[in-house]
């Protein structure tokens, strides 16, 4: 089975096929297929995944995957949320995940309440009319780092500290992070909801 995945993004396009490979589907990116990328105008990570994913089923014409993820800081409200890859750009650094890890940190230097979580919300349809959207979520809580540790991961993982490892998110290798990640726990989700809507024989 093809399934196009709404995302551009090396990260995540690696991760979930690592993670997915079980199910023996092939994941093929939409830039891939000529698939530019879809408008997230909303404010929640399952709102945007379904556009993304809608978006990439309109297209291809294929069943479709998509990811909205990002960090949510307690002390932020919540925030930045669905604006975490262009968080950065608010405080006039260029887009990039170094430039939010560094204006993450310093938007954070007097903050005492370092309580985060980094969310994923995978969205799957088989069409783009699919009325049932198969939805998973995971959810890590941790806590913000002062410094930047480890090279493994993508995106926030450098300063997601997690106190039942002890480490950053980077830190970790990378069977034991997707194993415990936001990303990790949605594809377990997404999984089984594959296998028993979309494969079961």
């Amino acid at each position: 089975m093809k399934i196009v995945l709404a995302s551009n993004n090396q990260g995540k396009l690696a991760e979930l096929q690592a993670m997915l490979a079980p199910l023996g589907v092939e994941l093929l990116r939409q830039s891939e297929l000529g698939i530019g990328e879809a408008d997230e105008p909303f404010r929640t990570f399952v709102e945007n995944a379904l556009a993304k994913a809608r978006h990439a089923a309109a297209q291809s014409g294929l069943p479709a995957l998509a990811d909205d993820a990002g960090l949510c800081v307690e002390a932020f409200g919540g925030l930045p949320g669905v604006d975490t890859a262009f968080y950065a750009m608010q405080f006039g650094y260029p887009k990039g995940d170094d430039n939010n890890v560094r204006a993450l940190l310093e938007q954070m230097a007097d903050e005492s309440d370092r309580r985060a979580a980094l969310v994923s919300t995978l969205v799957a349809v088989r069409s783009v009319d699919d009325p049932e959207p198969l939805i998973a979520v995971g959810r890590v809580a941790g806590e913000i780092a002062r410094v930047p540790a480890g090279s493994n991961g993508f995106g926030f993982d450098p300063v997601m500290y997690i106190p039942a490892f002890g480490k950053t998110f980077a830190e970790l290798p990378v069977d034991v992070k997707n194993a415990h990640s936001h990303r990790g726990m949605a594809a377990r989700q997404m999984m089984a909801l594959m296998r028993e809507r979309w494969l079961a024989a």
